[in-house]
């Protein structure tokens, strides 16, 4: 099961996730050009009073999203390995000019258990 609230993501550990992603620059939908790296990054966290505090500095995960398909693919031992719960994520774009902008901000991406 795969369900998408907003850019909070629920799924079930071993899954596979296929999610299209888009993004705007300077108020207009915007195409990734040529040297641009989509960059989707998952960490460890915990919650505590309604905001999250990383356990880690690095990311757990992290996938490109190709500029030619703008979907974000999760495959299945991408997600097997960790346990149950939740994780944030953030999806950022650094363009070929070397500027960085991180269009989805800190969102949960919460692993449910699987049966077998």
């Amino acid at each position: 099961m795969v369900s998408i609230n907003g850019t909070d993501i629920t799924m079930t550990r071993g899954d596979t996730l296929v999610a299209d992603v888009a993004m705007t620059r300077n108020g207009t939908a915007y195409t990734p050009e040529t040297g641009d790296v989509i960059l989707f990054a998952v960490k460890n966290t915990t919650m505590i009073g309604g905001g999250a505090n990383y356990k880690d500095d690095e990311p757990i995960l992290e996938k490109v999203i190709p500029n030619s398909t703008l979907q974000l693919v999760l495959n299945p031992e991408d997600t097997k390995p960790f346990n149950f719960g939740d994780y944030v994520y953030d999806i950022s774009i650094t363009f070929a000019d070397g500027s960085v902008d991180t269009f989805i901000t800190t969102s949960t991406l919460t692993l449910t258990p699987e049966v077998g």
